[in-house]
This record gives structure tokens, C-alpha cells and sequence, in this order.
């Protein structure tokens, strides 16, 4: 079963890399032990929003119900043959990553079967199901068990996946309106967007920055930096995007070249040494 287990690890760390540098990046500078179950949630993540963006020919809803069923039963039976599943669920057995946070997230990828525009609750409960609990079953991991820290930080951790998740949206704004017809902003039309607008919501996501950095600062050591470099590399990303007018924003993907993000690596490896980790 060794071989079996890290050769599913291995799939998992795979699909980070090839889907994800940003990302990928970050997790390379976890404590060693951290690295697995994270390319495992990642892994697990990836491919099930894979099925609702971008499997066109296929039967979406189908594939999606069966991805869910699988999930459970590999969870239950502690093996699968599918590799993602396998890795993933060896995850969730150890650190108690259950159907509280499975379920929101599997439902907010259903939600992208159909709807293509939501209003404020849908919004919420989208992000919460697609970016917090991601956030949330990686906290299980970085807390290994603790609860009380777990409970402690898990607002810091919440506000952190709706920045992220907020970022990708408007970073991925033209893509997900021209490709699936979808705006995930509350009243928001994509053929008027103008700065007043998208001023509203950078000004959301900085409170959400705000509060998340708090949370960043009080994580474990393992976990700390790897998290950090994320935080680092969305906030400038997020800088780009504030920079750059409503129009551009309609127009074109903006992102962080990789020159950038191993300069970002370095500088914040730096500061993470002198223990001057900023916000």
C-alpha cells in the first residue's frame, strides 16, 4: 500500500503543478509533512471544478453526482481506484475533513450547472462553498488536530479564500462571461462594469485582506510562510488589477509574470526569516 499511497500522492502533487504555479509555489515552502495532504486537496478540488468548467461534451451533472458518490465511498471504504480520490481521502480520514466542508463545496460546484448570474445570497454561499472551505479543510491540516486552533483562526482562514476567490473573479472576468456567461457579482453587468463598480469591490476584498492577515500571522510555523507567499502573490495581483481601469479588466486576463513571483518568493522568504512578515 506505500507504493500505491505516494504514487497517488505523486498524481496529486502533479495536477498542482501543471493546473497551478501560484499555488504550487506556495506549498513548496510547507514543512515537508504539510506538502502531501495539501497537493491532496488541491488535487480533489481541481478536478471537480475541471468538470464543470471545462468538460463541455460530456454530461456535466452526472459526471459531477458521480465524483461526490465516489468521493464518500472512498472515504468510507479508506481506498479508490481513482488516484485524486485515493489521496484526497486519506486526507480527510486523518484530520477529520468531513461532509461540513465537503458538501458546500461539492454544491457550490452544482451551483456552476446553473446559474450564470447570482444575486447576494447566491454570491455568499458560492464563495463560502468554493474558496472558504478550501480554506477551512487546509486549516485542519496546518492545525493537525487541534481544534481549539482550528476554531480560533478559522474566521482569518474564511476571509482569506473569499480574497482569493474574489481576485480570480475579477482577474477571470472575461473569461467566465465569454465562455460560460456567468457574473458572480451581485448585480454587476459585465457590458457596463465601470470603475465606480469595481472600486466597491476591491474595497470588499481589502477588508478581506485585512482580516486575513491577522489570522496568517498566528499560524504555525509548518504552515506560515507557504501561506504568506500566497497572501503575497494575490495582493499583488490584486494591486495589478486595481491598477488597471474597469475596461482592461472586461478585456484581458491580467496576472504576475513568473519572474515576478520568484522575486516575490525570495523577498518574502527574506522577510519570513527576520520575522517581519507584512501585510
Amino acid at each position: 500500500m506505500h507504493l500505491y499511497d505516494t504514487t497517488c500522492d505523486e498524481c496529486s502533487a502533479l495536477i498542482t503543478k501543471r493546473y497551478s504555479t501560484s499555488f504550487s509555489l506556495g506549498i513548496r515552502v510547507f514543512s515537508q509533512e504539510l506538502r502531501p495532504p495539501i497537493y491532496a486537496i488541491y488535487g480533489f478540488v481541481r478536478f471537480a471544478d475541471e468538470i464543470v468548467d471545462t468538460f463541455h461534451e460530456y454530461p456535466k451533472k452526472e459526471l459531477l453526482d458521480r465524483f461526490r458518490a465516489d468521493t464518500y465511498k472512498a472515504i468510507e471504504e479508506g481506498i479508490s481506484l481513482n488516484p485524486v480520490l485515493h489521496s484526497f481521502q486519506k486526507v480527510a480520514r486523518e484530520y477529520g475533513i468531513g461532509r461540513d466542508l465537503i458538501d458546500p463545496f461539492l454544491d457550490s460546484m452544482a451551483m456552476d450547472l446553473d446559474f450564470s448570474s447570482y444575486n447576494d445570497s447566491l454570491y455568499k454561499t458560492y464563495i463560502y462553498g468554493s474558496a472558504e472551505v478550501v480554506g477551512l479543510m487546509c486549516l485542519k491540516v496546518f492545525c493537525k488536530n487541534d481544534n481549539a486552533e482550528y476554531e480560533r483562526l478559522k474566521p482569518h482562514a474564511c476571509s482569506l479564500g473569499a480574497a482569493f476567490q474574489k481576485i480570480n473573479f475579477l482577474r477571470d472576468m472575461k473569461s467566465d462571461y465569454d465562455e460560460r456567461g456567468r457574473v458572480y457579482f451581485p448585480g454587476v453587468d459585465f457590458t457596463t462594469f465601470d470603475n465606480s463598480t469595481k472600486a466597491e469591490i476591491e474595497a470588499d476584498i481589502k477588508a478581506d485582506f485585512d482580516h486575513a492577515y491577522e489570522g496568517i500571522i498566528q499560524l504555525p510555523k509548518s504552515a506560515r510562510f507557504g501561506v504568506y507567499l500566497a497572501y503575497v502573490y494575490y495582493t499583488k495581483l490584486f494591486k495589478k488589477i486595481k491598477n488597471a481601469p474597469a475596461k482592461q479588466v472586461t478585456q484581458e486576463r491580467i496576472r504576475v509574470n513568473d519572474g515576478k513571483k520568484l522575486y516575490l518568493l525570495f523577498s518574502s522568504a527574506f522577510r519570513h526569516q527576520m520575522n517581519r512578515l507584512k501585510a
